[in-house]
């Protein structure tokens, strides 16, 4: 009985103590706090509040998004006419479900399956690999094999292109939208 008094004061005390650090008995002002947010932000970073853990301690970290890659979105837009049975962005590969056109012999099937995977965010001739695998089944019995075909690079030359497309347009609407703010600030400043 006496142990497990003992245990809770002990207990008791570490909390005490670790919420002490946090600021928890700290007498606060509402003048000296900001209510807007953007300057409780830039009030915080100023003291150095802020938890960061490994690599990002040091600065802050690098975000891409799925949506602001041309690359990306012009893949998508491309197979958008086949199941997709991996699509991960972060992971930088795009494999297709197995799928095939019409076919005329009922004991003989020919499917295909396309894997693309992005070596950079970059639009250039080698940031898209493209791998085609076949799979031919005749009477149950099936066979997949890696394919060299001319729709490897056909491939890639559509999401090259759709990709430099999407890119050109986006600088266009960010032209349209933000360019012309700008030149009403640097009218307004003289």
């Amino acid at each position: 009985m006496i142990r497990l008094k003992f245990l809770n004061v002990i207990l008791s005390l570490a909390i005490l103590i670790s919420l002490n650090a946090c600021g928890l008995y700290k007498r606060a002002d509402v003048k000296d706090n900001p209510i807007n947010v953007e300057e409780k932000v830039k009030k915080n970073i100023q003291e150095g509040r802020g938890i960061r853990f490994g690599k990002g301690a040091t600065r802050g970290g690098d975000f891409d998004f799925a949506s602001s890659n041309p690359l990306w979105r012009a893949s998508i837009e491309i197979f958008d006419f086949v199941p997709l049975t991996n699509a991960s962005y972060s992971g930088g590969i795009l494999i297709t479900d197995w799928f095939s056109t019409e076919n005329e012999s009922l004991e003989s099937t020919r499917d295909l399956k396309i894997t693309v995977r992005f070596l950079t965010n970059e639009i250039r001739a080698d940031a898209v690999d493209v791998t085609v695998f076949e799979k031919i089944c005749k009477n149950e019995n099936c066979k997949t094999n890696k394919i060299q075909s001319k729709l490897e690079k056909e491939i890639k030359l559509a999401i090259l292109k759709k990709a430099t497309l999407m890119e050109k347009e986006g600088f266009q609407k960010y032209y349209e939208k933000e360019g012309k703010k700008k030149a009403g600030i640097l009218e307004k400043k003289e």
